[in-house]
């Protein structure tokens, strides 16, 4: 497609779609193949050593998946995209791709429980150093900073205790420190919701698994590059220097503002291996169509199931950003459409006890680990995304045992609301 100044619904249609003229098909093909024949040995020479872009193996690129790639990154405005096999793989590729032994990362004290096992364990475990910070305020991670800091991170929304930073502040304290600036923004919905790279973001992972996909159908995860690090700096000469696995190829100057991405791709997929399925890569081109139709959808029922959280008597306390109550109200109001997001917390009164007989008498909302879905999902923290962190740990990250994360999905919000108002009837 023609790249024009269209808006993120037309976008999320037409990117990465390229009218098939031997058949005119209106779809994107699905290629179900591992591999790609070489038009002559000169040809596969020039696509290994990079001087030619194409198709190799599907675990470096894929047809369908390079449409994917063109989409997404269009809806951000990067300079590219790559798609992995879930988000955690795509924190993971960006990380490595980042840093290495001795180096350290600074992130914020709100993150999901994987990403908090993967930072403070797996990545330890590789020698990189996972610095959290106290709190998510500029001025908490630049005391965290030296000169051996690879990245700074955060969550564009916490999980699940729903916190904005200050998107801007850090973009900010990022350039003047000179260190990428990675925003995870599964919560911003593809960039429709927030668009991280406006506030100085330098590299966005998503989980392509919730409101990308948006069906609970595929595992996916993105990596995005913003074109808009200096790579130049002396500090990554695996991205501006001689790279080991290419015979010397500088990727910063072969590749210019789209380098990053081209590192994560061309050794973080190759040695890692952690690709989509041409098939889910597909589902997640259909979810990405009707992304803005249903995320407005779940935004109002957001906001109609938390106002009735509020009044309720069993509730203790509702985390809903679109309340002037929260703490981060004001960065959502800031950096998010809407002012608000598709999911919130609430904290019950009662026991753990108590609170695992409401979610087990609801009949709508699915108890699983998922947000994003077409159906309203209720998730309990504390026995299942943050079941591996202490109770230090819990208490830093807002986790308490009655506190339940809810992502509305696409049912009647006055159908949601009946089911939890039977649930509530067994909490006692």
């Amino acid at each position: 497609m023609e790249q024009k100044n269209y808006r993120y619904e037309t976008l999320q249609v037409h990117a990465g779609l390229t009218p098939d003229e031997p058949t005119g098909a209106r779809g994107v093909a699905i290629y179900p193949t591992a591999a790609y024949r070489f038009r002559s040995c000169d040809h596969a020479a020039r696509l290994f050593e990079l001087s030619e872009t194409g198709n190799i193996y599907t675990r470096l690129q894929n047809p369908t998946t390079s449409a994917f790639e063109q989409r997404i990154a269009a809806l951000y405005g990067g300079v590219g995209a790559l798609a992995v096999s879930s988000g955690m793989s795509a924190i993971l590729l960006t990380v490595l791709s980042l840093a290495s032994a001795g180096d350290n990362i600074v992130t914020s004290p709100h993150l999901y429980g994987g990403t908090y096992n993967q930072f403070r364990i797996t990545l330890r475990n590789l020698g990189i150093d996972c610095r959290i910070a106290p709190a998510e305020t500029p001025e908490a991670f630049g005391q965290l900073i030296d000169g051996r800091t690879r990245a700074l991170y955060v969550e564009s929304m916490g999980n699940p205790t729903c916190a904005v930073p200050d998107l801007e502040g850090l973009g900010t304290l990022a350039r003047r420190r000179d260190v990428p600036f990675v925003v995870d923004n599964t919560f911003g919905a593809a960039g429709y919701l927030c668009n991280p790279f406006r506030w100085g973001a330098n590299i966005v992972v998503d989980s392509a698994t919730k409101w990308i996909n948006g069906h609970g159908t595929a595992m996916g995860g993105v990596i995005v590059d913003g074109g808009n690090y200096d790579w130049s700096n002396g500090k990554f000469p695996q991205i501006d220097g001689p790279s080991e696995g290419y015979h010397g190829l500088n990727l910063h100057q072969a590749f210019g503002r789209a380098a990053f991405i081209v590192k994560c791709r061309v050794d973080g997929l190759r040695d890692l291996g952690c690709c989509p399925s041409p098939f889910d890569s597909y589902l997640m081109l259909l979810g990405l169509e009707t992304l803005s139709l249903r995320v407005r959808h779940e935004v109002e029922s957001t906001w109609k199931l938390a106002e009735y959280c509020r009044s309720h008597p069993k509730v203790e306390r509702v985390s809903f950003v679109g309340f002037d109550s929260h703490p981060s109200c004001a960065n959502a109001r800031k950096y998010y459409r809407f002012g608000s997001s598709a999911v919130f917390a609430i904290e019950l009164r009662g026991t753990l006890e108590s609170t695992v007989r409401f979610v087990e008498s609801l009949h709508l909302a699915a108890n699983m680990t998922m947000i994003g879905d077409s159906i309203t999902v209720v998730t309990h923290p504390a026995s299942t995304t943050h079941k591996q962190l202490g109770e230090a740990d819990l208490a830093a990250a807002g986790i308490t045992p009655t506190l339940l994360r809810i992502s509305p999905g696409l049912e009647d919000p006055d159908d949601l609301i009946e089911d939890f108002e039977q649930a509530f009837t067994h909490v006692g």
